[in-house]
């Protein structure tokens, strides 16, 4: 344990050095999880249980996918029994892939589950609880009382388990906590972690210990919040250190889904927490396990990256949020939401179309501009100012030696290197861009900032573990009471779609996770060879969507509605891929709107947790209809639900007429 690491925060082994947390080893059927062992990939069957050759076939292409463990939901006893006929097909053609029960308000169908596959996993909110939404309040005793009747409840599963050799996932999540919990803890991580440890205390007193963890959010900052928070108290209370299971519950789909699943989980890999990866995505399952590889992938050699330098004392709370103070510079920094600084650097813009890449449409038969949602807030093109006149608002930032020759330009901005502003003496009056490097933050430039009103950092590294370095010129300024505005500059290689917003939302993420960063620069390394200027245009256009993208992830900055879908399974009593695409063709103007589409109770009003409004299979063809956890309408025909949806969104004063395009 590096001694960076104060009593307070001590849940990750380092904050600058990659070191993989040390987890007990436990085996799940024949494939070990944490020890020594790889970070396992995982997820989980969508079709009926009770249809073997569909689940049977649906098992078989996830495994070819990469799936290492494969969940099949058991929500009653005749469920699991069929897991019996499921596995018996699967090894008479060949597959002994192991196999986890999901099991949700039903102690019978678990018993019968652990006697059949490897691993159970429950749900400490509704194994013995109910989920009733009501505000009771437990003396001591009462709650004692009903700790009592969890154990009896939970007790025979456990004695099953270690009879059997079956391994078990207590899977708290933040949408399902007991009213119980919620009454003493409620809506928070310790509540999530505290719902967790009832179960495992229950374990440990009956000496089973094949045990996994995990601590799901849809919220990305709760979700990191409490899985810091479960490893620092079960080090506070002597567990041996149970291997965890990472995952963002209803992540949604697309680019959405993948960014959002890297800003949680990627945040805990990077600190070295993590032994198995679940991404839920309202898709296929068997596309969930290449993109949970990627994530997976960055860490077979990180061990190996460059040395970064010991923080020393951190005051720093990693279990609840809190943004780092800064100065307000124009419209960067102080209360301001984090901005996006657009890299068109390799663009060679020429002409006003050139910009829709980045948000900004001229329209030539009104001769006006247009900015969508996802319209940069300031664009860098590097030594070459744009030949043209910008939208009304929109910067540019140009090198040093270039703004130089056109200081006159109230809209042209300079970006200085380190060296640059130590030099020159030239400055805009109102704010002055530096890029910078943590090796470059040395007591004489911290100095110059100290006395500089104007400036805002761009910060970058080229450190393979780039999050922690990033994080660690931070701890710099914020140890040194510098209040200075910070972007935070990625640059990539050729990378994948998949692979650039899931290694961008890793990097950065994790620092806004923290409240760390007041914007967000991502740009190429270099421009495409082939078909430069059309593949540029394609580059920088992902790189920017998928800046805002982040940061909506992140929870700092809202600039889209975002979907809390589930990712589908054998309880889904709808089409949930298509439902979702309906509903968001319907509502995706709404601005910062949060909508919960649940395709069974199961994963309804608890699972979607803080969305606004939710959307929620209820009975096969029947809706039932959200606004927060208060029931609107029940019982609502599917080919009606979604006008009754919106119906609510206006009576709720949150509907707005989506824009007629042309």
């Amino acid at each position: 344990m590096d001694t960076e690491i104060i009593k307070t925060i001590q849940y990750c082994n380092s904050l600058t050095r990659y070191s993989r947390r040390k987890t007990r080893e436990v085996y799940i059927g024949d494939v070990p999880m944490g020890g020594e062992n790889p970070i396992r990939v995982q997820s989980m069957t969508t079709v009926d249980t009770m249809d073997t050759n569909g689940s049977v076939e649906q098992v078989l292409r996830m495994v070819d996918a990469g799936c290492e463990y494969v969940r099949i939901t058991a929500p009653s006893i005749k469920e699991a029994q069929n897991l019996a006929e499921i596995k018996k097909e699967l090894k008479h053609r060949g597959c002994e892939v192991p196999l986890v029960a999901d099991i949700h308000f039903t102690p019978n169908a678990a018993e019968l589950a652990a006697r059949i596959v490897e691993k159970v996993r429950v749900n400490p909110g509704n194994y013995a609880d109910k989920k009733r939404f009501e505000e009771i309040e437990y003396t001591d005793a009462s709650y004692q009382e009903e700790l009592e009747r969890i154990r009896s409840k939970f007790t025979p599963l456990v004695k099953i388990c270690k009879e059997y050799g079956t391994a078990m996932r207590i899977g708290t999540n933040h949408g399902s906590l007991s009213d119980r919990i919620m009454s003493r803890y409620g809506d928070t991580p310790l509540g999530m972690v505290e719902s967790a440890l009832e179960f495992l205390r229950i374990c440990d007193d009956l000496d089973y210990h094949d045990i996994v963890l995990s601590m799901k959010s849809s919220n990305t900052q709760v979700m990191v919040q409490a899985y810091r928070m479960l490893v620092n108290k079960m080090d506070e209370e002597g567990f041996q250190p149970y291997p965890l299971h990472l995952g963002v519950t209803e992540a949604g789909e697309g680019e959405d889904g993948r960014i959002k699943s890297a800003v949680g989980i990627g945040t805990l890999l990077e600190d070295g927490l993590g032994d198995t990866v679940r991404v839920s995505l309202t898709e296929e399952p068997e596309l969930e396990a290449p993109v949970a590889q990627i994530m997976v992938d960055r860490y077979d050699d990180r061990e190996q990256h460059e040395e970064i330098e010991s923080i020393g004392s951190v005051d720093f709370d990693p279990f609840s949020y809190t943004r780092r103070e800064t100065a307000e510079v124009v419209n960067i920094g102080g209360a301001n939401v984090p901005r996006v600084l657009a890299d068109i650097g390799h663009l060679n813009a020429q002409d006003y179309k050139d910009l829709k890449s980045i948000g900004h449409f001229y329209l030539p038969e009104l001769d006006k501009w247009k900015m969508n949602d996802l319209g940069a807030d300031y664009l860098y093109s590097g030594k070459t100012p744009v030949p043209f006149m910008l939208p009304n608002g929109l910067k540019e930032v140009l090198d040093y030696q270039a703004w130089n020759e056109v200081s006159d330009d109230p809209n042209k901005l300079p970006l200085f290197t380190t060296s640059d502003y130590r030099e020159q003496t030239k400055r805009h009056e109102e704010i002055n861009f530096i890029l910078t490097s943590l090796k470059e933050l040395d007591v004489a430039f911290i100095t110059l900032l100290e006395k500089d009103t104007t400036a805002v950092l761009i910060l970058q590294t080229d450190n393979q573990h780039a999050m922690p370095e990033l994080r660690r010129a931070f701890f710099k300024l914020r140890n040194a009471q510098v209040r200075t505005p910070v972007i935070v500059k990625r640059t990539y290689g050729i990378l994948s779609e998949d692979e650039l917003q899931i290694h961008a939302a890793t990097d950065i993420g994790g620092l806004l996770i923290d409240g760390f960063g007041d914007g967000i620069m991502l740009g190429a390394m270099k421009a495409p060879e082939v078909n430069a200027k059309e593949e540029m245009a394609t580059l920088v256009s992902l790189y920017n969507n998928t800046a805002f993208g982040i940061l909506q992830a992140a929870r700092t900055r809202m600039t889209k509605t975002e979907y809390i879908s589930c990712p589908s399974c054998g309880r889904t009593l709808f089409d949930l891929q298509e439902t979702t695409a309906m509903i968001r063709k319907r509502t995706d103007h709404l601005k910062g709107v949060k909508i919960g589409i649940m395709g069974c109770i199961v994963n309804g009003p608890g699972e979607m947790a803080d969305a606004d409004y939710g959307y929620v299979g209820s009975g096969k063809g029947k809706i039932t209809l959200y606004k927060g956890k208060e029931v609107m309408k029940r019982g609502v025909p599917s080919e009606q639900a979604v006008d009754e949806l919106i119906e609510i969104i206006r009576t709720d004063g949150n509907w707005i007429e989506p824009a007629i395009n042309g």
